[in-house]
């Protein structure tokens, strides 16, 4: 099997779990592999083969692909940027076709949002919710229900391994909340995990929440 096939099925297997399909036009799918393919052995990384990369990953972590864009292209247009990841109903039609724009900031905004970041002061406590926040103890996986699931369902351990979560959103805990850039899935961990077990992103593609 070649490299371009390896990583197509992989694609689409990491596409499917997120619920999501790659585009069925497999001259356009298989361009972009190939591209992303590319990105790799030049960078290292598999850089969004519709955008222009700097060659430095820090510099490129939110357009390395899926890029932290694709969800909310989805979510607007049915398809993502490169039109890599599609959405059912963009392939049944029910999604006006056209170019999704860009989406992603210019350096200069990527720039001053960075500084912003760096001197934002800390935010005040969120309203409190009806909703009581329960922990899966064993992978972080977070929740708000009037009780813990009776199965958690990313590592499946019984209703007895959750806790109450005393760290939602504006408030202090002993475990900072993790935040997947790409897909949103929110954990509470001393670490983000090796892999997104929503989108299957690595753990750089993580930020810290809020």
């Amino acid at each position: 099997m070649s490299e371009a096939d390896e990583l197509f099925l992989r694609l689409k297997s990491d596409a499917q779990a997120a619920g999501y399909l790659l585009n069925p036009n497999m001259d356009d799918t298989m361009m972009l592999v190939d591209g992303l393919l590319t990105n790799i052995k030049r960078y290292g990384y598999a850089s969004c083969p519709c955008r222009v990369a700097s060659g430095k990953k820090e510099e490129d972590s939110d357009m390395v692909c899926p890029c932290d864009y694709r969800d909310a292209d989805l979510n607007d247009h049915g398809a993502c940027y490169c039109a890599l990841y599609v959405t059912k109903d963009w392939i049944e039609q029910e999604f006006e076709r056209h170019v999704v724009p860009e989406r992603r900031p210019t350096k200069a905004q990527r720039d001053a949002i960075a500084a912003t970041s760096i001197s934002r002061p800390a935010q005040a406590a969120a309203p409190a919710s009806k909703y009581k926040v329960w922990r899966c103890k064993i992978c972080g996986y977070l929740c708000a229900r009037d009780k813990p699931p009776d199965k958690c369902p990313i590592c499946k351990v019984p209703a007895d391994r959750f806790e109450p979560f005393e760290g939602a959103v504006g408030h202090s805990s002993k475990y900072p909340v993790w935040r997947c850039k790409v897909c949103g899935y929110l954990c509470a961990r001393d670490k983000p995990p090796g892999n997104c077990p929503v989108c299957k992103v690595t753990a750089d593609r993580f930020e810290m929440f809020p």
